[in-house]
């Protein structure tokens, strides 16, 4: 269902994640409001769009009301690698729960609906395996992962009363590994890690024995399932699983990089970091019958692409 004249904000718009959505919402006929802090997002990611009658940006952080008119909101503004997300913890935290305040605020009074982008990290080092929805999580509330982990799960919690409280249509997606394009070449994550090494031909790095597992959906995978969420009925609030079902170990992912970059890279194993989940993928059986929704971009396919994205940016000196 293609909608017209909505105004659409997207935080966190100019990041990996939002400046694809961006893009399809664009496309779709949305008019969007990208609003970003620029703190890991890139004017580079929606520079296309800047020229589009429909698209606008304001740099913003959310951790501030914002008073706006909107009919829907994607609320995607979080750092979202440990790399980042570690860097300044308590501004995590406030990024995530004063964020999802004043953005339900602002549904509040202007009666929009409102998605958020939660995470796979709610559900901690998982004792269930796959993770479902109904799942309460197995998160280490001091540890050094808890700014991310614990504020999305206050913003979870803030959704849901803002929704039984004041009635206020809520949307909540948690976003298992993605990755694409745009993703950033230093931001921590496994597959831009894999990649980046394999490209400069340096030791691949794993942490532990290599065998812990992760799932990886690729990007557009994603954005179509956020927007199949979004257009669902207002009685439809999640929270809903969206991710790859798809399981590999990083031993795995990191033997198909160097194969398909062609690398002469070594790999080497380092300590395993604090509360690093051992094993970790969606059960998607909500989203199948929900929004009809499964990942149709295989791996390899998924990781080519990513491959000469960073290749790119290696050849122009942007990396």
């Amino acid at each position: 269902m293609v909608l017209t004249e909505q105004q659409v904000m997207v935080t966190g718009g100019a990041g990996f994640i939002g400046s694809h959505l961006c893009e399809r919402l664009i496309e779709r006929g949305e008019d969007v409001l990208c609003v970003d802090n620029f703190f890991t997002g890139s004017r580079s990611n929606v520079r296309p769009l800047l020229i589009n009658p429909r698209f606008e940006m304001l740099r913003h952080d959310v951790t501030i009301p914002l008073y706006v008119e909107v009919d829907r909101i994607f609320n995607l503004a979080c750092p979202a690698s440990p790399v980042h997300y570690q860097f300044d913890p308590v501004q995590t935290t406030k990024t995530s729960v004063h964020g999802a305040i004043n953005m339900l605020g602002l549904a509040k009074r202007t009666k929009a609906r409102i998605l958020q982008a939660s995470t796979s990290e709610v559900y901690g080092d998982p004792v269930v395996h796959p993770q479902v929805e109904s799942y309460w999580g197995n998160v280490n509330p001091i540890g050094l992962r808890a700014c991310y982990d614990e504020g999305k799960r206050c913003a979870e919690t803030l959704f849901f009363d803002y929704h039984r409280q004041h009635g206020v249509e809520i949307k909540v997606a948690r976003i298992f590994n993605t990755y694409g394009p745009r993703m950033h070449p230093q931001d921590g994550r496994v597959v831009s890690n894999f990649i980046m090494q394999a490209l400069r031909g340096e030791d691949i790095t794993i942490y532990g024995d290599g065998q812990q597992t992760r799932s990886f959906c690729y990007v557009d995978d994603l954005v179509e399932a956020l927007i199949r969420l979004m257009d669902t009925p207002a009685g439809i609030t999640g929270p809903m699983n969206l991710g790859n079902p798809g399981e590999f170990s990083m031993l795995e992912l990191a033997e198909q990089v160097i194969r398909l970059t062609g690398s002469r890279s070594q790999i080497i194993h380092m300590p395993l970091p604090a509360d690093d989940p051992k094993q970790r993928r969606p059960d998607i059986s909500y989203a199948k019958s929900t929004i009809d929704w499964q990942p149709t971009v295989p791996l390899e396919e998924g990781l080519k692409r990513t491959i000469a994205y960073f290749r790119g940016l290696l050849e122009s000196g942007q990396a």
